[in-house]
């Protein structure tokens, strides 16, 4: 069994100064760092798809307010815009943050939905961490490396319709709590993003023909009851990737989740 503490309760001052203090902590490691950043550069557009996925915008959640729903679909289409053709060149760094900047009221995001010590909330700019799963899923595919991921500490909602492993996302808080990806390779990577009727859509090309298979997959799925009452739900992430040409084959782990759960694994849903 996996022991994991039962969650600390602090207090909204606490909390705001908290975020504030690591906002300003994080802009000036961006001021002072020597890391070459992505750009979104228009002119590129590679033909070579590694992978393309997407996500239903739209989804009944139990005691979540449909208009939160609604008004994440603006706050993605924001933060989209500002992220669309970004170029990862060889040595160069993607950040999330670094491009989308502050989600803010005078930036034009909405309410959305957030969670807040464990309870679902609302907040400005809510919903984008729904773009910070749809980008960690797609480089998994990729021979992008993963140089900043924060994984979710709560598991909010039952599954209803998961198409990939549990824990396989990223989560979002400006600008401390980031997705940041780094190119080690000697190729170049583009993202694509865009947000239609029903989907927010994403696809990772680059200046070479794909030429391994990927597959990302969990182990150890279960729920556990803690010693405080609650239950956690933990499992394992995987990596196989397969040379095509060669059939050279190499597993690694990725991550090992441990999720408090907010609802009761046990009853019917």
């Amino acid at each position: 069994m996996h022991q994991v503490d039962k969650p600390v309760h602090r207090t909204q001052l606490r909390r705001t100064l908290g975020k504030e203090f690591y906002i300003a902590k994080r802009r000036l490691t961006w001021f002072f760092s020597k890391t070459r950043f992505a750009k979104v550069d228009h002119s590129v557009n590679f033909s070579n798809v590694w992978i393309d996925h997407k996500s239903i915008l739209l989804r009944k959640l139990k005691d979540v307010d449909m208009y939160l729903q609604y008004n994440k679909i603006t706050n993605l289409k924001l933060a989209v815009a500002k992220l669309d053709g970004v170029v990862i060149k060889p040595g160069e760094t993607f950040s999330i943050w670094r491009l989308v900047g502050r989600p803010s009221k005078k930036n034009g995001y909405k309410e959305g939905m957030m969670i807040h010590n464990g309870k679902v909330g609302s907040g400005i700019g809510g919903g984008l961490c729904q773009l910070g799963n749809l980008l960690y899923w797609m480089a998994l595919h990729t021979d992008l490396t993963i140089k900043e991921r924060w994984r979710h500490s709560f598991d909010v909602f039952p599954d209803a319709g998961r198409t990939i492993p549990f824990a396989c996302g990223a989560t979002l808080s400006y600008n401390y709590i980031d997705l940041q990806l780094q190119n080690n390779t000697n190729h170049a990577f583009q993202i694509k993003l865009w947000v239609d009727d029903e989907y927010l859509n994403g696809r990772i090309s680059s200046d070479i023909p794909l030429y391994s298979k990927y597959e990302v997959y969990e182990t150890d799925h279960r729920f556990e009851l803690q010693w405080w009452g609650g239950y956690t739900r933990h499992n394992c992430i995987w990596k196989r990737v397969t040379n095509t040409h060669t059939g050279e084959e190499t597993t690694e782990l990725i991550t090992e989740n441990n999720a408090i759960m907010m609802y009761n694994p046990m009853l019917e849903r």
